[in-house]
């Protein structure tokens, strides 16, 4: 029993720091109530202090954490670049330890989430029109497909890291027992065989045209042991049917991995071309 209070004191102690080392940096907690269930929801934001508007990047967290998640990856970058940075909760982990769990993992009000945070965002802070972006890794990536796909015309651009793009085919890879599949039965109420419809709905390679429309960056790393390459292959290969104009695919020599300093440079590609862009090459 001591060691048990012992190890919830050090907890504690550990997210009192964390808030602390968070607010030197100029990141806030803020509260916007979900225009689907009106039930208050946490993002975290970062706004470098300036008279000017400026991009925004919106980072969604991996399967298994939550808002606080990406901070260490996203904010740095956010600060090099002097851009605002928007974490969302979008009703936290897609684990059977989150109360909110069936809430999760893609669902209509996990989406509506991100979106109404984006939208708060934009009414009450200095961000330049058309110059907002969506990255996620894993989970996040999963998240962020589908969102993109519920409000396509928002993002300047997409980038996502080894993302979870077919539940159904995720489920089978792990096989039922394994803690990934249990998850997903968790979160969506059952199993692939019992809610065929509901995988379909939540799987972001269903929605392939639409994704063809919008300017995307999909990286997956060949020996990545939680997300097949294959699985992200067949979800570009989708995308290619519809012949799309914007539409960048990465099989990189690598893992479970996410390079965001490739991200934010894209990214930033995207916002002034003339600084960032590309140099043409004489023949």
């Amino acid at each position: 029993f001591m060691e048990e209070l012992n190890t919830i004191f050090h907890s504690q102690i550990d997210e009192k720091n964390q808030t602390l080392t968070f607010m030197k940096e100029n990141i806030r907690e803020i509260t916007v109530h979900s225009s689907l269930d009106n039930s208050p929801q946490p993002s975290l934001l970062f706004m470098p202090e300036t008279e000017k508007s400026i991009p925004l990047v919106v980072g969604l967290h991996t399967w298994s954490y939550d808002r606080f998640n990406k901070i260490s990856d996203y904010l740095p970058l956010c600060q090099k670049y002097g851009w605002a940075l928007l974490l969302p909760e979008f009703r936290g982990p897609n684990l059977r330890s989150n109360p909110h769990g069936r809430e999760a993992c893609g669902s209509e009000l996990a989406q509506q989430d991100i979106l109404d945070a984006l939208d708060h965002v934009l009414k009450t802070e200095r961000i330049a029109p058309g110059r907002v972006f969506l990255l996620g890794a894993s989970g996040g990536g999963h998240a962020a497909l589908l969102t993109a796909v519920r409000s396509p015309d928002r993002w300047r651009g997409i980038a996502v890291w080894c993302p979870v793009s077919d539940l159904t085919e995720w489920h089978t890879f792990f096989g039922r027992g394994n803690s990934y599949a249990a998850e997903l039965e968790h979160c969506l109420g059952g199993s692939p065989d019992e809610l065929p419809e509901r995988y379909r709905k939540r799987s972001p390679v269903n929605y392939a045209k639409t994704l063809s429309r919008l300017p995307l960056s999909i990286h997956q790393g060949r020996h990545d042991d939680i997300i097949p390459w294959k699985m992200t292959h067949r979800l570009y290969e989708e995308i290619e049917h519809f012949s799309p104009e914007h539409c960048y695919y990465d099989l990189f020599d690598g893992g479970h991995e996410e390079d965001v300093s490739r991200s934010f440079s894209w990214f930033a590609s995207l916002s002034d071309p003339a600084k960032h862009g590309r140099s043409a090459v004489t023949g």
